[in-house]
């Protein structure tokens, strides 16, 4: 019942597209772990992937192209109460969002990030993205991608990220527990999800995946060195699972502002700072 609530909004997504199984994955990874819906935020940027506040029923906030970060950020810090999760594209994280993709990990706030991985930029109608294969021919790089793609796991163990995690969406059920995993986290949580674009990429398509996807078997998650070896991993085997998970101090448990009662739920009064604009008179 809760997963039917969260799903009736209208989508505007290609028939077929992977974000279908995102959203599906979300709705009922929220329900299965038991949080208030209300205490729940939804941030994106711009983007296909972005889209999805727009179509489930939570609270949501799109912020600019590559920009879905820093208002999770300030919410959850504002609002320590709120469960605060990210949606955002491969091209509006690693691309244009790609400098506070860097210093996100590094602060480590308590949010979970799912970044929607088609490997090309599909709103803006399928130029390269930076995962994309080498070889791919797109309506701009008619010549064919030329540029090594983007390791986001790699990248992110390398900055000391707590949660690294990768999932297909094509894989529902293990989508969703990735999910599970990362919203419970304590500590900003990256899931990579390999994610069709069946109108731009017809390379990585629902059957690429399928024979090269295998999930993680026989690995401890608080092995740096093999989650690293792990990430490498790109080709004819395409390892999902969570890669890494060791927890390290918040940016929120810094600041004694930040513990206890949220910001947002302690008093204020507007004229103890009438004495600061005095200053500026």
């Amino acid at each position: 019942m809760c997963k039917n609530a969260l799903l009736t909004a209208e989508t505007a997504w290609c028939p077929g597209c992977g974000n279908f199984g995102i959203r599906e994955a979300l709705a009922e990874a929220v329900c299965e772990l038991g949080l208030p819906l209300h205490r729940i935020l939804l941030c994106s940027g711009i983007g296909q992937a972005a889209k999805l506040p727009h179509y489930l029923r939570l609270s949501g906030f799109n912020g600019l192209h590559g920009r879905a970060l820093p208002p999770a950020v300030g919410a959850k810090a504002a609002n320590t109460a709120l469960v605060v999760i990210v949606a955002s594209g491969d091209g509006d994280t690693y691309g244009e969002g790609g400098n506070h993709f860097l210093h996100t990990i590094r602060r480590n706030p308590d949010i979970a990030h799912f970044v929607h991985n088609n490997q090309v930029y599909g709103l803006t109608k399928g130029q390269a993205s930076p995962t994309s294969e080498p070889g791919m021919v797109t309506g701009v790089q008619t010549m064919g991608v030329t540029l090594p793609p983007f390791n986001p796991l790699l990248v992110a163990l390398s900055l000391g990220a707590g949660f690294v995690a990768r999932s297909f969406s094509g894989e529902q059920e293990h989508l969703k527990e990735m999910m599970k995993a990362a919203i419970s986290f304590p500590g900003y949580a990256l899931v990579d999800i390999l994610q069709p674009c069946v109108s731009f990429n017809k390379i990585n398509t629902f059957s690429w995946y399928r024979k090269r996807v295998k999930k993680i078997q026989n690995h401890d998650p608080t092995d740096w060195r093999a989650a690293a070896d792990l990430a490498r991993r790109w080709g004819e085997e395409i390892p999902i699972g969570i890669f890494y998970s060791a927890p390290r101090p918040t940016f929120e448990s810094h600041f004694p502002a930040l513990r206890g009662t949220p910001l947002v739920e302690l008093p204020f009064d507007p004229s103890s700072l009438s004495h600061l604009q005095d200053e500026f008179f």
